[in-house]
């Protein structure tokens, strides 16, 4: 299985998985344009995905994903409430595959599990990528390190996982109050602190079979975060010889195997 982060982050989302002969899509929050060029520049190409799945309606994860969905003819799965709330940004659909939130979504010798999510959004998800004996994490948006989290890690082999912001640079920050409260509550998104405590406990736990090969901090804010400093602190947290990445808010990021 392998992975390329697109774009990562509060001004655009998009993830492509590779395996078993099945070609995936999560999110499409920036232009089909850039995600064609993103993807050519790793070798890969936009026509023959076999679907476009959509986490929730917030305009960086859907904001492409009309034009993608309808130019390239890729199968756009999408919650019954998601579609309705983002229609204004996807506008035309071709027979767009539902699916409720927890269900699985099978591809064949792929399966797509769906994760609810306490992010505000109607029917927010993230999702776990399997694949014979490997299993893919994209965690993101994730409202707070809600109880699931924990176990979920604990059953992958690699994770791009939220990392939105530093607590100090949101709140010494520009945004207002009610923005910070809204981030930093329990429906926004969890901090280089959370994210690196979640991965900590995670290898800590696993560090006899060495499941989990590597995480991506993911989702960065451009305004609360910085990509060094969230890597810093994944590594203070995690342990330096665990490899950590940092999926960029502005380029393609590597081809990651696992």
């Amino acid at each position: 299985m392998l992975s390329i982060s697109l774009q990562s982050g509060s001004n655009g989302n998009c993830i492509y998985v590779e395996a078993g002969g099945v070609r995936l899509l999560f999110d499409a929050g920036i232009s089909g344009q850039l995600a064609e060029t993103r993807l050519a520049a790793r070798g890969r190409e936009m026509d023959g995905i076999d679907a476009l799945i959509i986490s929730h309606e917030h305009i960086d994860h859907v904001r492409g994903a009309g034009v993608i969905h309808r130019r390239h003819a890729i199968p756009l799965y999408i919650t019954r409430h998601t579609l309705r709330r983002s229609a204004g940004l996807i506008g035309r659909t071709h027979k767009p595959c539902h699916f409720a939130p927890g269900e699985r979504i099978e591809f064949g010798p792929v399966t797509v599990y769906t994760i609810p999510t306490p992010h505000d959004a109607v029917e927010p998800v993230c999702f776990v990528v399997a694949h014979e004996n490997k299993r893919l994490g994209i965690l993101t948006d994730l409202g707070h390190p809600f109880a699931a989290l924990e176990s979920i890690m604990q059953d992958l082999d690699a994770a791009y996982l939220e990392s939105n912001y530093d607590p100090d640079m949101l709140e010494t920050g520009p945004y207002s109050k009610p923005l910070k409260d809204r981030i930093r509550g329990k429906h926004g998104h969890i901090s280089n602190h959370e994210s690196a405590d979640l991965a900590s406990r995670t290898v800590g736990l696993l560090n006899t079979s060495n499941r989990l090969k590597w995480i991506a901090a993911a989702h960065l804010s451009e305004i609360n975060n910085d990509p060094e400093l969230a890597l810093a602190t994944h590594r203070q947290t995690v342990g330096k010889d665990f490899p950590v990445h940092v999926a960029s808010r502005n380029a393609v990021g590597d081809i990651l195997e696992i």
